[in-house]
């Protein structure tokens, strides 16, 4: 098989990534015009409320004595206007939780997707807790980043560019003490941003080898116990947590100090803001009741710009969770079949090999220079050590991978030249790593054949002569199977492919190690029931248990990727070669 990539690279182009983030956001352009015409109706109402403030001081600050009669008016009024505000921005969050919902159901309906797409090379590259925290952790932290702070991305704008057009209005003197804290602010942002970005992604990549850990090495419990590693599992464990917790508190840790940090350069500018004003006020260039709409003002102006740092860093997490998104989004998917192809049409099943090449590292090869025949109907076994490319002639058969040269066709047609979906649906597959879902027995069984019948389904089961073991089951064929079958036996759920194989229609089955996980009086049974069968079809079988393919057509015997013998098992035998040492050593 191929090797692993554990740390694929990511890509680091954040401009890219908003784009095409934006590009979701704009499926939902009704509900965020909405959103932002509401929210600038809400902070208009908000931006006025200080104006009315300074009103109500001016009216109590009045020589002729307190004039009771404005001050409530103008109360009453803020308080009409917050009440409005808050309704207005009740209704605009529950707007962005819709859009922040469908956007992130359209990723990951299309992440899904594109796993659909992608070679089976990427999925033996990659762990599969890496490829499954896409879905879950980064999809739930751009969801999270969305639901947040896009509401506050739109408030901060509005809320900033309105608060200073009516401090310029109040004071122009006074807003030139923005002139130099703003910049300082913006400045110092910028910098924590650069250093948060690369924390924040290799937070995602830690968090991601976190899970696929576990997921292996749960799935692998029983061994682990049997061979009472418990403590090293738990050791490595450690470690990889250690490494994701520390990931997650360099990050946090730079993010957290971004806040406080422009906290401290907004409460400078109050602080100017306080003493510039009182001197004015002296000079009588302002009235008390300007000064006190302004210093809400410049709260207002200051807030959001602090808010916006704790923004911009947990938009950094979003971000780099949103690259990893696009990046596998952005990986080759198979390669389309060639214009025009036609589809596969298979009438005898004759497969032909001819001097094909392949390794899964063009510099390493796996098979060199092999080449088969596989007659019509006939039973074709791939015998060999491990390693020595049994699997992968299989894997060039479904097309899963390509050869570097070298042809292969069936009934005379070049399989690279026709559809692949022509291509697999001519096979049936049974593996020695069985898959069942979440489904009832009659589900499975019936999952290459989603018309098939009930008898058609009760026929294959009794032919793989597991039948009698269904109807022990609570509810017999509508009995559902929990998460891969783990309420039955191994045996069981082996036997189960096999039916949902012997049930399809095809014209050709390939069979990976089959039965290794059935005892010998109930293999020679579907060996027996298999002939009958898949009679006048070509089959492939990969065995190591060598018993099981003694009557096969031919026998191909792989060795450090080559064939290096092939004929019957007697002609073999015979012969005294390799094939005959494999079967001493099984029998003798």
């Amino acid at each position: 098989m191929p090797p692993r990539n554990l740390n694929p690279q990511k890509p680091r182009d954040a401009r890219r990534t908003l784009a095409v983030l934006g590009r979701y956001l704009m499926k939902s352009a009704p509900m965020l015009a909405a959103a932002l015409l509401l929210t600038v109706v809400s902070n208009v109402f908000q931006l006025i409320g200080p104006t009315l403030c300074g009103y109500a001081i001016d009216a109590i600050a009045l020589e002729s004595g307190v004039d009771f009669q404005s001050v409530f008016h103008y109360a009453a009024l803020m308080l009409a206007l917050y009440v409005a505000s808050a309704a207005i921005g009740y209704a605009v969050t529950i707007l962005i939780l819709h859009v922040s919902q469908r956007t992130v159901r359209a990723m990951r309906a299309d992440l899904f997707a594109k796993l659909m797409r992608l070679p089976v090379g990427y999925f033996d590259r990659n762990q599969t807790g890496d490829i499954l925290s896409h879905i879950s952790y980064d999809i739930d932290t751009v969801n999270t980043s969305l639901s947040n702070d896009l509401v506050q991305i739109l408030t901060s704008l509005i809320t900033v560019a309105g608060a200073l057009i009516m401090m310029i209005r109040i004071s122009p003197v006074l807003v030139l003490v923005f002139a130099v804290t703003v910049p300082v602010s913006v400045l110092f942002t910028k910098y924590m941003t650069g250093r948060v970005r690369p924390l924040y992604r290799e937070r995602s990549r830690k968090l991601g080898e976190l899970n696929g850990f576990v997921e292996e090495y749960v799935s692998g419990q029983k061994t682990i116990r049997a061979y009472r590693r418990e403590d090293d599992v738990l050791g490595r464990f450690d470690r990889k947590n250690e490494d994701a917790v520390q990931s997650y508190y360099r990050s946090e840790y730079y993010a957290s100090v971004t806040g406080p940090s422009v906290n401290f350069i907004n409460n400078l500018s109050l602080t100017l803001i306080s003493i510039f004003g009182a001197l004015l006020y002296l000079a009588g260039g302002i009235s008390l009741g300007d000064i006190s709409s302004f210093v809400l003002y410049s709260r207002k102006f200051s807030g959001p710009i602090n808010e916006a740092a704790n923004i911009l860093s947990e938009l950094q997490s979003a971000l780099a969770a949103a690259e990893r998104v696009f990046s596998l989004l952005n990986e080759d998917e198979e390669p389309a079949d060639a214009p025009g192809a036609p589809k596969l049409r298979v009438t005898d099943g004759d497969v032909a090999l001819e001097h094909v090449d392949f390794g899964y590292d063009p510099g390493r090869p796996v098979l060199r220079d092999v080449s088969l025949r596989a007659k019509p109907g006939g039973m074709v076994a791939i015998v060999g050590p491990t390693g020595a490319g049994k699997t992968t002639l299989v894997n060039l058969l479904m097309r899963f991978y390509d050869p570097q040269s070298g042809t292969i066709s069936i009934d005379g047609q070049a399989i690279a030249s026709v559809q692949r979906a022509s291509l697999r649906e001519a096979f049936s597959m049974v593996l020695q790593d069985t898959w069942l879902f979440n489904g009832t027995v009659h589900e499975n069984i019936a999952y290459g054949s989603p018309g098939a019948t009930r008898e058609q389904v009760v026929a294959a089961a009794k032919a793989t002569h597991i039948h009698e073991m269904i109807e022990r089951l609570p509810q017999g064929y509508d009995t559902v199977l929990t998460e891969d079958g783990v309420n039955i036996s191994k045996g069981q759920k082996q036997l189960m492919t096999i039916a949902r194989a012997m049930l399809r229609k095809s014209h050709l089955l390939i069979l990976d190690e089959a039965t290794s996980n059935v005892d010998i009086r109930t293999e020679l049974l579907i060996q027996s029931a298999m002939r009958a069968l898949m009679r006048g079809k070509t089959c492939f079988v990969i065995a190591h248990r060598l018993s099981t393919i003694r009557n096969a057509d031919l026998i191909l015997v792989v060795r450090d990727g080559q064939i290096v013998e092939q004929g019957r098992h007697d002609d073999l035998l015979a012969r005294n070669g390799f094939y005959a040492s494999l079967f001493r050593a099984q029998f003798e």
